[in-house]
């Protein structure tokens, strides 16, 4: 069947890094409640299996549903940006761009940091919400397996996953870059989340040896420092903690700034200069600290893999694994292709099932038990053999005029496939 029509009910859409900055993404950011909410007002809407990403870099909301309108107003509702806003700097893919879309994004070669090594697992943990929420089905369960199953081939058979490719690490690496080494430098460590535990490790083995953590939770806090060298700093002594540090990095999920241009009352303007990075978005670091003469503030649109050293080989891989993508790719319409004839099947089974069952009727009462048994099994076979001629045809030819034909010529009406 053609593959255009095998994926129309497939749209994407969303925000991401390559066409708006961090300022408009995250007005688009969903909290894990929002994208909780997004996904029942979806599923109250008639889609079949809706699943949303929201990371630093993109939130993005893929559907069963070929009506992008419908995902793009639910976007805008449950996030903070305007349609305006979507319009300009937002993008739609349909059909099998939509698809490919996301085998792109969950191997890193959409990522900001080039096969990026969360991706994936943000990509499974979106899907896993889809699931609690009850907003998913069979094909969207087939595709995530076939974006995994993708994902895991492309670290295997190719080096596209080489290095550290993750946002943390190109933070801790720029921020050596700047310093020149971690020598005798104090850093502060705000977050003790996923990005925070990457960020820490990633300190620790560039040579960092003078790190204090900050978390609201302090137990999350003190687990991190049970696995590192670390100190574990007072959230309540914020204003003395930034004034002592020399490289401040922040990653929280604090759906604003925490930290304010106030908060640095204390700092020693003239000998303590200060390099912030602010992974998270929305920005945990106001824009208006940046003002301070004394600061260097770094988001999330001025990191880049650049100086990675293994940047250029795993550029060489991509198209290595952009094969390993089609290849899956085809796999899965393949498989999508005979799901689309199982009604047709189905419903071809039923009506020569009807026709043994009408005739066998007619002599039943001629018949004893015994023999009518007998005659009920011979013709259930014929019947199953008969059938099973037209499902090889089916799957083999099963394009929507074969299958049209046979629907015409049996007079049957299967319900829609998926």
């Amino acid at each position: 069947m053609d593959k255009s029509i095998l994926l129309e009910k497939f749209t994407t859409i969303g925000i991401n890094h390559r066409h708006a900055d961090v300022g408009v993404r995250e007005r688009f950011s969903l909290s894990a409640d929002e994208q909780r909410d997004l996904l029942h007002d979806a599923h109250k809407q008639g889609i079949p299996g809706v699943m949303v990403i929201s990371t630093c870099n993109r939130t993005e909301v893929t559907g069963r549903t070929s009506d992008a309108e419908l995902l793009s107003i639910l976007l805008v509702k449950h996030s903070r940006g305007m349609m305006e806003e979507f319009r300009e700097f937002g993008f739609i893919k349909h059909g099998e761009a939509a698809v490919k879309h996301a085998y792109r994004v969950a191997v890193g070669l959409e990522a900001q940091i080039l096969g990026d090594l969360q991706i994936i697992k943000q990509f499974k943990e979106a899907y896993q919400v889809s699931v609690e929420c009850g907003c998913t089905d069979s094909v969207m369960h087939r595709l995530v397996q076939s974006v995994s199953r993708t994902h895991k081939r492309s670290r295997n058979e190719t080096s596209l996953g080489m290095g550290a490719a993750t946002t943390a690490y190109a933070a801790v690496q720029q921020a050596k870059r700047e310093l020149g080494t971690f020598r005798n430098a104090k850093v502060l460590l705000i977050g003790a989340g996923k990005i925070g535990k990457v960020t820490c490790k990633n300190l620790i083995s560039m040579g960092a040896t003078d790190v204090t953590i900050l978390n609201r939770n302090t137990s999350r806090a003190e687990k991190l420092g049970g696995r590192f060298p670390v100190r574990i700093g007072n959230i309540d002594a914020l204003d003395i903690e930034l004034a002592r540090a020399d490289v401040i990095i922040v990653a929280t999920g604090a759906p604003e700034p925490i930290i304010l241009k106030d908060h640095f009352e204390l700092a020693d303007q003239e000998s303590n200069r200060k390099l912030i990075i602010d992974l998270a978005v929305p920005r945990n670091v106001s824009p208006s600290v940046d003002d301070l003469p004394f600061v260097k503030l770094i988001n999330m649109d001025m990191l880049s893999d650049a100086i990675d050293e293994s940047l250029n080989e795993r550029k060489a891989n991509i198209p290595l694994v952009e094969a390993i993508i089609e290849e899956e790719f085809n796999i899965f319409c393949e498989w999508l292709s005979q799901l689309s004839v199982v009604p047709t099947i189905r419903a071809l089974n039923d009506k020569f099932d009807e026709i043994r069952k009408t005739e066998l009727a007619r002599f039943q009462h001629k018949m004893d038990e015994e023999v009518l048994a007998h005659m009920d099994n011979l013709t259930r076979r014929i019947v199953n053999k008969i059938v099973a001629h037209s499902i090889v045809h089916l799957k083999e030819n099963g394009n929507a005029e074969v299958t049209r034909v046979i629907q015409d010529m049996y007079k049957i009406a299967p319900e829609k496939a998926y």
